[in-house]
């Protein structure tokens, strides 16, 4: 089992950052990929980005490539996802994310991949 627990989001205004922490406990995720994920309101949960267990290879949502920047440090079990010149479609609940595959792919972007899951931190992004 492993716990997910996020914490930074908050309410900013366009072209602001900030900075989601994702905290894990339970089974050793070090060796697991994770990711991000948010969901708008009356919107499916959509893929942000994900980083692999060594923390070498990160994929992002094209909307964020430049601006989301996602790391890893395994000795604290957790990742973050920074969030610069951040705009008003960026608002949404942003989930953190563990799964059991290993190895870098693009699986990693696809939300079914993933069995374990936080409760969420809200970002709204005010124009």
């Amino acid at each position: 089992q492993v716990q997910l627990v996020e914490s930074g989001g908050g309410l900013v205004q366009a072209g602001d950052s900030l900075r989601l922490s994702c905290a894990a406990s339970g089974r050793t995720v070090s060796s697991t990929a994770m990711a991000w994920f948010r969901q708008a309101p009356g919107k499916e949960r959509e893929f942000v980005a994900a980083i692999s267990w060594s923390g070498v290879t990160t994929y992002y949502q094209d909307s964020v490539k430049g601006r989301f920047s996602l790391s890893r440090d395994n000795a604290k079990n957790s990742v973050y996802l920074q969030m610069n010149s951040l705009k008003p479609e960026d608002t949404a609940v942003y989930y953190c994310a563990a799964t059991t595959i290993t190895y870098a792919t693009t699986r990693l972007m696809r939300k079914d991949e993933y069995g374990y899951w936080g409760q969420g931190t809200q970002v709204t992004v005010s124009s």
